[in-house]
């Protein structure tokens, strides 16, 4: 692919990490908006691989890591869950000599090496002027290494979880909670038929938004999140007293998949392998939970076993399509990241702050964990959110961090 005269200048858009619905409007309202003001626009594929992969060669065909993007490609997908350019948790600065693409193989030494100059170097090659990665903290804190690099880059915040730095709301939050509360709410009838606890295990590495929120909605009688380690005898206590007083003699817990009780050494992982953040895969804290409170439950239950239903959602509330919310935020967050180009501005990261639309330095990716305040919103005797003090809070409640 060779650089092409436009207009304007050539945006090149990517998404980076975990798939969430939202991904695909974003995408669709940056392009829409940037082909009407006289921009190409260029989607990389599969997120940061998309730019170590390339080769630079005039003749070579690229459609496998970049598309130029159309109206008519955006409007059909736009609409959609998922991420039409594909992604990956790739990270240039760390990228593996065996996971090298072969035309660069040759010019890196050492087992973990830093590709860097051919990002940039494909960068130019491809005649780009700004780029917009979507992603989380982990995307996100590349794009400020780019910015610092000199390239021109505007940062739209996504991720389940909620908990990138700088902004209240990600892209992919209200879907994930949206999905938590109604599944929560239709495993009850399980819950209830066998008068079981239901214990549910929900996204949440650092930050505990994924369970407290639904909890604050009405989805669960408990929660456990990553902030505060938890004693399993308090919560199997606390279920217990819930259950006995629910007609129906079960009661409902939702834990947060970077949550750990006392005792524990460290998270519970799926396996030991870490991805190129130097993060393991979590999973298993759900099972873990279950078991401890079907051992402990005779101590708080006369003697007799309350047995356990036990579901993680994972990727249940990531795939599908966006809701409402979900819907509009990224048209936003698309239109406010062509403002900036528009306005000759780079090196923001779009964000929403106290229910109003902004934009704030993209260093702040990187400045620090966005992370649930115990203090203000955490009960730990109760082991679920406070309800006190709603007025003049953000809409999502607890998510406004500075």
């Amino acid at each position: 692919m060779s650089n092409a005269n436009t207009k304007k200048g050539t945006i090149a858009i990517l998404t980076g990490g975990g798939d969430v619905p939202g991904l695909n409007p974003a995408i669709r309202a940056i392009t829409v908006r940037a082909l009407r003001e006289g921009y190409r626009v260029l989607g990389i594929r599969r997120g940061w691989a998309g730019l170590v992969e390339l080769e630079r060669e005039k003749d070579k065909p690229q459609d496998d890591l970049v598309n130029e993007l159309s109206e008519e490609i955006v409007n059909r997908v736009g609409r959609t869950g998922g991420t039409f350019l594909h992604t990956s948790r790739t990270n240039p600065s760390k990228v593996p000599q065996g996971q090298l693409p072969p035309h660069i193989k040759d010019k890196y030494q050492g087992d973990i090496v830093d590709v860097t100059p051919d990002v940039l170097a494909n960068l130019e090659w491809l005649g780009v002027d700004t780029l917009i990665p979507i992603g989380g903290d982990d995307t996100l804190s590349y794009g400020v290494r780019l910015h610092k690099e000199g390239v021109r880059v505007i940062a739209i915040p996504k991720t389940m979880d909620n908990d990138v730095h700088g902004t209240d709301y990600c892209i992919g939050f209200s879907t994930c909670v949206t999905r938590t509360i109604e599944m929560t709410h239709a495993l009850r009838t399980s819950a209830g038929s066998h008068e079981r606890f239901l214990v549910i295990e929900v996204f949440g590495r650092y930050a505990g938004f994924t369970a407290l929120l639904p909890t604050m909605a009405g989805a669960a009688n408990r929660c456990v999140i990553p902030e505060h380690v938890f004693d399993i005898e308090q919560l199997c206590q606390l279920l217990t007293k819930d259950r006995f007083s629910n007609p129906s003699r079960y009661s409902v817990v939702l834990v947060s998949e970077g949550a750990t009780f006392k005792g524990m050494d460290e998270m519970v992982f799926e396996d030991q392998e870490v991805d190129a953040y130097g993060h393991k895969k979590l999973g298993g804290i759900g099972d873990r939970v279950s078991r401890a409170l079907r051992d402990i439950s005779p101590k708080f239950n006369d003697g007799r076993r309350i047995n356990v239903i036990n579901q993680r959602l994972g990727y249940l509330v990531r795939c599908g399509n966006p809701d409402a919310l979900d819907s509009i935020v990224p048209m936003a967050f698309g239109n406010l990241a062509m403002d900036l180009v528009l306005d000759g501005v780079s090196g923001r990261l779009v964000n929403v702050r106290n229910g109003r639309y902004d934009n704030v330095p993209i260093e702040v990716v990187a400045s620090r964990k966005k992370i649930v305040d115990v203090r203000k919103f955490y009960n730990t005797e109760r082991l679920r959110p406070i309800y006190e003090r709603f007025e003049a809070k953000p809409l999502f409640i607890m998510t406004s961090d500075y």
